[in-house]
C-alpha cells in the first residue's frame, strides 16, 4: 500500500498517471518501513515498547514519537527531510523545512545496545545529511556532508546504520548547508533508554527542543541570515499559550531533558520546586556528582537532563529566564514610551487612524490585555490567558501541571489549579502595620554575654 508522499512525490493526477505512480512508488520505494507522518501540533500519547526491555517512553511536548519496525533484530526508523507547514501558535504557521511533516521532527527512541537502520529520503530542493549529535558510532555514518559521506541528492535515500552503545538524550540535525537547513527548523531529538529498566527510572519523562525563528509578521518563511535578533523563541517550533503543559500526578519521579540548537545559551527555570541535574550531553550523572538547582543554563548544541518528585501540587511556571525569550514577535524596535505623555499625538494620529491606540506609557503589560489588529500570521508580543487574568508570556514558557488522581498515560490538560483556602495571595484592605525600624529592632536584639578573662 502506497503512503500520502509516494503518491504526491510522485506527481500523480488521476487514471494512468495513479497507475505509473503506483509502479513508481513501489518501485522508488521498495524495502523501506512506511514514513509516518504527523500533520497536527498536538502532543500525542507515548508509544510504549511492545518488545525487548521496559521503559518509560518519553513525552515530546507538541510533538511525537517515530514508529520502527523490527527487521532481523534490527530496528528500522524512516525520516523523511522536506518542506513542512508548522503551527507555531493559533493563527500563524510557518514554511519550514522539517522531517516527516513537522518542525521539530519526530523523536526517536530506542535501547542501549540496539542497532538501528535509519533510512533518510531527501524530499528538500537541495542535498542533505543527518548528523546524529551525541550518539558514539563509526565515522562515515556520522553525517558531515563531504566528510563522512556525500550529501544525500534530492530524491535519493540513503541509509545510516549503527549500534547504540550508550544511553542518554541525543540530537539530529543536517550538517549540510547547516545555516540554511537548521534556521528553517530541521533538528530533532534521539533517546537511548538504559538497557536496565531499573537504571534511573522515572514515571514521567519530557523531552523538549529549544529552538528559534525570525519570522516577520505577515509573512510565512523564516530569515535564514539572522545571527541574534531572532524574534520568535519555541520549544519543539512552537510559542506560548500554544505550548502543551507539563501535566505530572502527584508523586509521580518526573525528568524533564531540555535539548539547544538555537544560537544562544538558555537558563530554564522551573517555578515551585528544586530538582536535581541528572544526565548531561556525556551521560548520567552519578548521584554523588548530581547538584541542586532551580534553574539550569543549556548550553548552544547541548542538553541537560533533570529530576524531581513532584509533592507539591500547583500550577508551576516553566520558563527561559532571558526576559525577552518569554514574548513573541513584534519585539524589535519599539521605543520606550514609559513616563510620555501620548495623548495630544493619539488625537491626531486617530483623524487618520481612527483604531490607533497608544501603547508603552505605562509599561508594556497593558498589550497583554489589548485585542487589537495584527498583520496577518502573527501573534502579540505576550498573550495568553490564566484564571485570574492575563498571563504576559510568549515564547519559551509553559506551566507544569501537578495534580492527584492523574492516570499513568494521561496528558491531557486538567484545567486550572484551584489554590487552597489561605495558600493564595489577597488584597489587603485595613490599616498597614506601623514599619519596623533600626530602632525598634535594636530593642528585640538580645545581646550575647561577654566572656570574662
Amino acid at each position: 500500500m502506497l503512503n500520502r508522499r509516494q503518491i504526491l512525490g510522485a506527481g500523480a493526477t488521476a487514471g494512468a498517471s495513479l497507475v505509473a505512480a503506483n509502479a513508481w512508488g513501489a518501485t522508488q520505494n521498495m524495502g523501506l518501513p512506511e514514513a509516518a507522518v504527523m500533520e497536527t501540533a498536538e502532543t500525542q500519547t507515548p508509544i510504549r515498547p511492545s518488545s525487548g526491555p521496559d521503559y518509560q517512553p518519553v513525552v515530546t511536548l507538541n510533538g511525537w514519537t517515530l514508529p520502527h519496525r523490527m527487521n532481523n533484530g534490527v530496528k528500522e526508523f524512516h525520516l523523511v527531510a522536506e518542506p513542512v507547514e508548522r503551527e507555531l501558535a493559533d493563527g500563524m504557521t510557518a514554511y519550514l523545512w522539517g522531517y516527516n511533516g513537522q518542525s521539530t521532527g519526530p523523536t526517536i527512541e530506542a535501547v542501549e545496545g540496539d542497532r538501528v537502520r535509519i533510512f533518510v529520503t531527501n524530499k528538500l530542493p537541495e542535498h542533505t545529511t543527518v548528523h546524529w549529535h551525541g550518539l558514539i558510532l563509526p565515522s562515515g555514518m556520522d553525517g558531515v556532508g563531504g566528510l563522512s559521506h556525500p550529501g544525500i541528492p534530492p530524491g535519493k535515500t540513503y541509509v545510516y546504520e549503527f549500534d547504540l552503545t550508550k544511553s542518554g538524550t541525543f540530537m539530529y540535525h543536517p550538517h549540510a548547508d547547516e545555516m540554511v537547513q537548521m534556521a528553517m527548523g530541521m533538528m530533532g531529538m534521539f533517546v537511548v533508554h538504559p538497557k536496565d529498566p531499573n537504571f534511573m527510572p522515572v514515571d514521567r519523562d519530557f523531552l523538549i527542543m529549544l529552538n528559534a525563528f525570525d519570522i516577520d509578521p505577515g509573512t510565512y518563511v523564516p530569515r535564514i541570515m539572522t545571527m541574534t535578533d531572532f524574534n520568535l523563541w519555541t520549544w519543539n517550533s512552537r510559542i506560548f499559550p500554544d505550548i502543551d503543559p507539563l501535566v505530572v500526578n502527584e508523586n509521580d519521579r518526573v525528568r524533564v531533558r531540555v535539548g539547544n540548537l538555537t544560537m544562544t545559551n538558555h537558563p530554564i527555570h522551573m517555578h515551585g520546586y528544586d530538582f536535581e541535574v541528572t544526565c548531561t550531553d556525556g551521560g548520567w550523572v552519578p548521584e554523588h556528582a548530581r547538584w541542586p538547582e532551580v534553574s539550569i543554563d543549556i548550553p548552544v548544541g547541548a542538553m541537560r537532563a533533570y529530576e524531581f518528585d513532584a509533592v507539591h501540587l500547583g500550577d508551576w511556571a516553566i520558563h527561559c529566564h532571558k526576559s525577552h525569550h518569554t514574548m513573541n514577535a513584534m519585539g524589535h524596535d519599539v521605543p520606550t514610551f514609559i513616563g510620555a505623555d501620548k495623548r495630544a499625538l493619539t488625537k491626531k494620529i486617530r483623524k487618520l487612524q481612527p483604531e490607533y491606540m497608544p501603547m508603552g506609557t505605562a509599561g508594556m503589560a497593558d498589550m497583554g490585555e489589548m485585542s487589537m489588529p495584527l498583520p496577518d500570521n502573527t501573534v502579540p508580543m505576550m498573550t495568553g490567558w490564566g484564571p485570574y487574568g492575563p498571563i504576559e508570556m510568549g515564547g519559551m514558557f509553559s506551566v507544569v501541571k501537578v495534580r492527584r488522581g492523574i492516570g499513568s498515560d494521561d496528558y491531557s490538560d486538567p484545567g486550572w489549579y484551584e489554590n487552597p483556602p489561605g495558600t493564595q495571595a489577597y488584597e489587603w484592605t485595613g490599616e498597614l502595620p506601623k514599619h519596623a525600624s533600626a530602632d525598634s529592632a535594636a530593642t528585640q536584639i538580645t545581646p550575647k554575654p561577654t566572656s570574662k578573662g
